[in-house]
């Protein structure tokens, strides 16, 4: 935990104007990434060839470009780690591990939030032992005074204020009703392009849930440090990139081909 928070809480620095709130006191500096993307014609393809069909990493890109999976942009976001420090700690395992690709977001209410499913029933790839049983793991409520306002992260949780579990919200406006009800533990940094196009796609509303009609995939994610300098910040995210990268491999070759 100590060596955790070692590594995620120095003063981020700032990039201009490509960051949103980058240079909130907050901030930690380890920085998450969601690939997204909208599902139209990949799952029926996939029915039609089998899943053994392009499950290297490139060539599931190439699949995913020619069969309408149109990329709305990528969301990024740093950590509070003096706000929330077990609630950063599990989520951030949870994206080391590769919990959240393939997940997505269940639910866009215009003006509110964005939410992301719960990586347990929200994937579509299955999960290996390791990444079962972080994710079934929840967090107690580390509420705190920060405000619910436009790119924070807050964590989803059930009636119980310690069921929080992996589902959290990228807030889309200001929510004061929320404030000290859920658990704030980062914020966006870049990407309120990317939230802008997702509040402008159709919805549907099912009971307290506004969601969207076709599914909002991550297709994938990375992270890296922005205190590292340019060069070793770039090796990181080809290391990381590439051990997921084999990792999801491994989990189809041993789920098709065994």
């Amino acid at each position: 935990m100590a060596a955790l928070l070692r590594h995620i809480a120095a003063a981020a620095s700032t990039d201009g104007a490509t960051s949103f709130y980058a240079s909130d006191p907050n901030l930690g500096s380890a920085r998450v990434v969601f690939q997204g993307g909208k599902e139209r014609f990949l799952p029926g393809f996939m029915e039609k060839t089998g899943p053994k069909v392009g499950f290297w990493h490139g060539q599931i890109r190439r699949l995913i470009k020619d069969f309408g999976i149109t990329t709305h942009g990528d969301i990024e976001f740093g950590f509070f780690p003096h706000v929330a420090p077990k609630t950063v700690e599990h989520i951030y395992k949870l994206v080391r591990l590769g919990c959240y690709n393939t997940n997505h977001f269940f639910r866009v209410d215009k003006g509110f939030v964005a939410q992301v499913a719960s990586v347990v029933g929200g994937r579509t790839a299955p999960m290996n032992d390791e990444q079962q049983e972080e994710a079934e793991k929840s967090v107690v409520g580390e509420f705190s005074t920060v405000k619910h306002v436009r790119g924070i992260l807050s964590m989803g949780r059930h009636s119980d204020p310690n069921s929080g579990g992996s589902s959290f919200s990228i807030l889309l406006g200001d929510a004061p009703h929320l404030d000290g009800q859920y658990a704030v533990f980062g914020r966006l940094t870049k990407g309120d392009d990317t939230l802008r196009k997702l509040e402008q796609l159709p919805t549907r509303r099912e009971g307290i849930f506004v969601m969207p009609i076709e599914r909002i995939s991550i297709l994938s994610t990375y992270y890296y440090d922005v205190d590292l300098e340019s060069c070793e910040a770039e090796k990181s995210i080809l290391r990381r990139r590439l051990s997921e990268s084999a990792s999801e491999v491994e989990r189809w070759r041993r789920k098709c081909f065994a």
